[in-house]
């Protein structure tokens, strides 16, 4: 007789959800823990839902181990800002927050957020307070629930960008969970003596799986890398009218190192929803994630997983019936890049909007660059709006012609124009936050992404390729935050000061990179890029880019499902 299949022991994390009331947990009372930096390994996992990460200084961990000290504790705070746009008062506040609570400086994210870093247990309550009283928030930034949903942050370019901004409020709006744990808990809202059903109506009391993001791209920009995301909308525009938006599943960046069960994936067209049907749609898709997918075994968790488990014509059909409403055919659509475009653009309604190149997204003040203070200065008298682009950048927002002189000046004066000058790949460069504060860092980025674009751009110079984009990011570990698997040029931390490098992603976001070499040092990066460099300067054919020059000449195979072929060098 057949047996019958034993249910899979559900992660740690089920268990946790479904005893947390709601997302409560015992955060409260650890807040109050005087005797430590840290929270319980239990609120740790909760807290994320609430924005909020907690880790140490790993540059002071060695030592504090041979004194004896409790590691320096302290906890990363992640803005949402829904499609990127934020008031000049929301970037004071955030520029005052970061000196009052935090280590001082300002991170902007590839997911369009504000980050902080080091922030102190006893000042955690008071800095999500005042981020509440600048009207943005933290709820859902991280945890296991649809996180900010990013778009193209200039809602002013075109009368389509402006629907789509919209649209991404709505689908932000309608997916935030509806517990009221956070305000309880972070601005003294009245408690909720007993749990109710219905407190969650989307997500129900054990929420997704897994993190869940949503992007929203406009043709022929692919600035969000639409492929790289669990959900995406690609807007259909036809007689210059938005008439709705193809759907993307499936897409995710993160993996393990040695675990061929894990893998980056490319999300999937599903098909073609009117504009008022986004919301439902994106509800609909939640929902199936929700229940199908995987919740013992949360490196198998993400909806990427789910949809190569169930087959895209199964997930289609499982979305349909949920929505109430079939999906159209995928309409045809084109894109031509992934980055932003520098410099001053006049808006549709005739205001200005200057896009400044922020390395790394890290907004600081160093001697020979007061960038955050520049900032701040555009900031107390700009009488537009800040948007914050996928790509770690700043736009300086909505600028008013009778002030775009005062602005010019400002940024002369503090040398914030400085990026213009820089190459193509350090204008096309990301990195992720890494070490000293990410525990999941294995190698260096953020602080080493920039020397070793100096050392390439050396050759680039050399030979002649100064003005030419190409995309490069790195990532301290495997996990993805700044998606180095849609690079052309892609470096993942292995181990200190040792990378894997990764060549031959699409310029236009719609191919994966692939393994082109293990475990290399700084010396052997350079070393292994300056002859394909070279070459590519002298045998590239016409427009052609360098991820597609690497693939054409037999460095990387191409590589669009990275299961089948991607984990063993060429």
């Amino acid at each position: 007789m057949p047996t019958i299949e034993e249910p899979k022991k559900l992660a740690k994390n089920e268990g946790l959800k479904t005893a947390s009331n709601f997302l409560r947990g015992t955060i409260l009372e650890g807040l109050a823990d005087v005797s430590t930096g840290a929270l319980s390994d239990d609120d740790t996992q909760l807290t994320k839902f609430h924005g909020i990460y907690q880790q140490d200084d790993r540059d002071v961990r060695n030592e504090r181990r041979k004194q004896k000290l409790e590691k320096a504790f302290s906890f990363m705070i992640r803005v949402r800002v829904p499609g990127g746009v934020s008031t000049p008062h929301q970037w004071l506040e955030m520029d005052r927050l970061s000196d009052d609570y935090a280590n001082g400086t300002i991170k902007l994210t590839t997911r369009q957020a504000f980050q902080f870093h080091g922030v102190i247990k006893s000042n955690l309550k008071s800095t999500i307070k005042e981020i509440n009283d600048s009207l943005l928030d933290t709820v859902a930034a991280c945890g296991d629930v649809n996180r900010n949903v990013m778009c193209n942050p200039n809602p002013y370019q075109s009368a389509i960008h402006q629907e789509v901004y919209e649209v991404s409020k709505a689908i932000s709006d309608h997916l935030t969970p509806a517990t009221r744990a956070y305000h309880e808990i972070w601005l003294d809202g009245e408690k909720v003596e007993s749990t109710q059903e219905d407190e969650e109506p989307i997500y129900g009391e054990t929420y997704l799986p897994r993190k869940f993001k949503t992007v929203i791209a406009v043709p022929p920009s692919n600035d969000v890398d639409i492929f790289a995301h669990c959900l995406g909308f690609i807007a259909i525009i036809e007689d210059d009218k938005l008439v709705g938006f193809n759907i993307t599943v499936g897409g995710g960046m993160g993996m393990t190192h040695n675990n061929k069960k894990t893998y980056p994936r490319l999300a999937d067209v599903l098909g073609f929803c009117k504009t008022e049907d986004a919301v439902k749609f994106a509800e609909a898709i939640v929902i199936t994630q929700r229940d199908f997918g995987d919740r013992s075994d949360r490196k198998h968790a993400r909806l990427k997983y789910t949809v190569e488990d169930m087959g895209l014509d199964a997930f289609r059909a499982e979305v349909n019936k949920r929505a109430g409403i079939e999906l159209g055919g995928a309409k045809p659509f084109q894109f031509d890049s992934t980055g932003d475009r520098y410099g001053w653009t006049e808006g549709l309604n005739g205001k200005w909007n200057l896009t400044l190149f922020i390395e790394n997204g890290r907004v600081k003040d160093t001697a020979d660059y007061p960038m955050k203070k520049g900032l701040r200065e555009i900031a107390k008298v700009h009488d537009g709006d800040f948007r914050l682009t996928a790509n770690q950048n700043l736009i300086i927002g909505n600028v008013s012609v009778k002030n775009k002189k005062a602005i010019d000046k400002l940024i002369n004066e503090y040398g914030l124009n400085r990026g213009f000058d820089s190459s193509g790949l350090r204008l096309n460069s990301m990195a992720c936050v890494a070490l000293p504060t990410c525990g999941l860092a294995l190698a260096e980025s953020e602080r080493y992404l920039p020397d070793l674009v100096s050392e390439l751009e050396a050759i680039i110079d050399d030979a002649g390729l100064h003005e030419d984009a190409i995309v490069i990011r790195s990532t301290g570990c495997p996990n993805g935050c700044a998606r180095p698997f849609m690079a052309e040029i892609g470096l993942v931390g292995r181990s200190p000061g040792k990378y894997n490098l990764y060549l031959g992603a699409a310029f236009s976001g719609e191919r994966m990179n692939k393994l082109y070499k293990e475990s290399l040092t700084n010396d052997q990066i350079i070393s292994e890029l300056d002859p394909i460099i070279r070459r590519y300067a002298k045998e590239r054919e016409a427009n052609e880019r360098f991820g597609d020059f690497v693939i054409r000449t037999g460095y990387v195979k191409p590589v669009r499902v990275a299961k089948e072929d991607w984990w063993a060098p060429n």
